[in-house]
């Protein structure tokens, strides 16, 4: 593959080389992970930046409805858009239905947009393992916000935070849910709550959600990058259209708050840290998987079952077999 056309084929905004660089970002082969790398240093010196906005919920809140009406409107300013959805991969198979296109259908006709569903694969947290390298590949095609949408799976997809510049939760209008407000958990990586489905019959339920949400967050802790009044819960109505214009003018108003604060420019250096360490973590694990170190750990494996040696022991033994020490 020829590297250095398909880096000049994203700057120039071609849809088709941005697909084909998010396929080769997410293959697991050793030979496109090279390529991979070398695609996405070359690209670092664009200096193209979008607004990352992580969106997480529970399944059936409507996160791809709010997408698509969300999207809808931001394409109709004039801005490009790119949808990044990670679809939950079968435990048995390892397939995903990848089917976010599909339930999108007005965004993905239109020209100012691009959705790209993944595989969440193995991978814990609500996202890809290698979403935060599509979000690169997005930024550096300029499209002007990147939305990631999570799987969906509860309290510990907070790994999107570490990739976004805001953090969307979606909830669901009398969900039962209300005391979930004061756990430490995905409540406190959320700049913005958003109460979905505010319209018909479920309109005064979702305001009076909305409230004992705004109540649990006067509760939390106040963070330094969050000016006076965010984190905040709102309702929306992503099926009428209705709120998602106020919506977008806080996430504009926060953001520009930020920047001009420093908090963007700092944030988004920790998040680089972050997945450094991530990356070196993942490398780390990988070295378990060559033929080498699982005979090494299946044999201790065996001792430990036998009860001849303690698991403690043998994990240090196997760090020492394969070359890795301890402090």
């Amino acid at each position: 593959m020829d590297i250095a056309d398909l880096r000049d084929r994203i700057l120039n905004q071609e849809r088709r080389a941005l697909a084909r660089a998010i396929t080769l970002v997410e293959s697991a082969r050793e030979d496109h992970r090279a390529q991979a790398a070398d695609l996405i240093d070359s690209l670092r010196g664009s200096g193209r930046q979008a607004l990352r906005i992580g969106l997480s919920g529970t399944p059936g809140v409507g996160k791809s409805t709010f997408i698509e009406s969300f999207g809808m409107m931001l394409t109709a300013q004039g801005l490009r858009v790119a949808v990044l959805a990670v679809d939950p991969s079968s435990a048995r198979s390892g397939g995903s239905i990848l089917g976010d296109k599909t339930r999108m259908e007005r965004l993905s006709r239109d020209k100012n947009a691009f959705i790209r569903p993944s595989p969440s694969q193995t991978h814990l947290g609500g996202v890809a393992r290698r979403t935060r390298e599509a979000v690169a590949l997005c930024e550096a095609a300029g499209f002007d916000v990147v939305l990631i949408e999570t799987v969906g799976v509860g309290q510990s997809e907070t790994v999107v935070a570490e990739m976004s510049d805001l953090f969307l939760l979606l909830l669901a209008p009398a969900g039962g849910d209300e005391l979930q407000g004061v756990k430490r958990g995905i409540m406190e990586m959320a700049d913005l709550i958003l109460v979905n489905k505010a319209d018909g019959d479920l309109k005064s339920a979702a305001m009076r959600t909305c409230a004992d949400y705004s109540g649990a967050l006067r509760l939390l802790r106040k963070r330094p990058q969050d000016p006076e009044g965010f984190p905040k819960a709102m309702t929306v109505s992503a099926l009428q259209e209705d709120g998602l214009s106020k919506t977008w003018e806080e996430m504009r108003t926060l953001s520009e708050w930020r920047k001009e604060a420093g908090h963007w420019a700092t944030r988004r250096a920790d998040q680089a840290q972050y997945w450094f360490h991530e990356e070196l973590r993942q490398a780390l694990l990988a070295k378990l998987q060559t033929k080498d170190a699982q005979a090494v750990v299946a044999d201790l494996g065996r001792k430990v079952a036998a009860g001849s040696v303690a698991p403690s022991a043998a994990a240090d033994q196997a760090l020492a077999e394969l070359g890795i020490t301890q402090s």
